[in-house]
């Protein structure tokens, strides 16, 4: 089989070609952080304007590297929540209007379960079953990944999640946008324990998450004093310090209460290299192994929209209808289970 997939849910327009037998052909993405850099942050209008420019020349570009003409596609899968709806809605009507002409499927693709199987990507995927740490700026969650589909909530954030604390803290320093990784790089100038901010729920039971008070906390530090390079620097190294060790204290925990010692990580925070260092050494603590998609496709992409696509068509999960599926909160629990296999 070979798929088409379209990925349109918030700020990155992007295309991609797989083929079962020969893996991924062609991914393109367009990126719109100049476009709302001057916001600091995505104005969602915009955002759905600009894919529908942006997504059409890109699914011409992908088919193009790929060498691959529309009647050659067994299907088409699209991003169908959860999202920015009208973001979601601009790739989702392209993608089944497209569908439509060529009398092919149209694969409504939950865009979590796009994160956790883009280590399927890889030349060694991960077995089932095993942990999944989705971590992203929407959402901060331990997964028991039973198999292909079969997914099981451990914890999840309560309010902030990881990704959205590492942007608040960077706004709060006068950071630019996007102010996640921007908070990385500085942070590695930074100082360890020259500030301590809390590491929430870690001294309770379960998995559960919360970031919004380390916000309070960064806000609090950064108007204490004037800021100055150094000091915006330890504060840096602070905030990310206590998001990265909060992950890894209750991933660990995860692994040694189901006995999953294989965790994958996935969403744009799995790209942070104090928590891929941090994971590297849990997973040889518990002797077992972290999956990561390469780093292009941690964040937001359309060769992880092609992996479920494609594993959703040939489970029978085409929709068939002519039916445009936009959702902007979709539970990633409601998914059916697939018949375990790889692409």
């Amino acid at each position: 089989m070979r798929i088409l997939a379209l990925e349109s849910s918030c700020d990155e327009s992007a295309v991609a070609v797989l083929d079962e037998r020969r893996g991924l052909l062609a991914h393109a993405i367009y990126s719109q952080v100049d476009l709302h850099q001057v916001y600091g942050g995505v104005v969602p209008e915009l955002a759905s304007r600009d894919h529908v420019r942006r997504l059409l020349p890109l699914v011409r570009q992908a088919l193009a590297d790929a060498g691959t003409g529309l009647d050659q596609l067994d299907g088409i899968a699209y991003t169908a929540g959860p999202g920015l709806v009208g973001a979601l809605l601009a790739g989702a009507a392209l993608a089944r209007s497209l569908a439509f002409a060529r009398n092919l499927p149209a694969v409504p693709v939950h865009h979590l379960e796009g994160h956790l199987l883009a280590p399927l990507l890889e030349d060694d995927p991960p077995p089932f079953p095993h942990l999944a740490l989705l971590v992203s700026g929407g959402h901060t969650m331990l997964i028991e990944v039973r198999a292909l589909g079969d997914y099981h909530l451990l914890g999840e954030t309560r309010d902030d999640a990881a990704g959205e604390a590492f942007d608040k803290s960077a706004k709060l320093l006068g950071l630019p946008y996007p102010g996640g990784p921007e908070l990385a790089r500085l942070a590695l100038q930074g100082r360890a324990g020259a500030h301590a901010f809390p590491r929430p729920m870690l001294d309770r039971p379960g998995f559960e998450f919360s970031f919004s008070g380390l916000k309070t906390a960064v806000s609090l530090a950064a108007k204490a004093q004037p800021l100055d390079d150094a000091r915006r620097a330890d504060i840096a190294r602070g905030a990310q310090d206590a998001i990265v060790d909060t992950l890894l204290a209750k991933t660990g925990r995860a692994m040694a209460q189901t006995g999953l010692v294989d965790v994958v990580v996935a969403g744009g925070v799995g790209a942070n290299l104090a928590l891929r260092e941090g994971l590297a050494a849990l997973a040889r603590r518990y002797h077992g192994r972290i999956y990561h998609p390469r780093i292009e496709f941690c964040t937001d992409n359309a060769a992880m929209i092609a992996v479920a696509g494609l594993l959703r068509l040939k489970a029978g999960g085409a929709s068939d209808d002519l039916a445009i599926h936009a959702r902007a909160q979709w539970p990633l629990f409601d998914l059916a289970a697939m018949t375990p296999t790889h692409v």
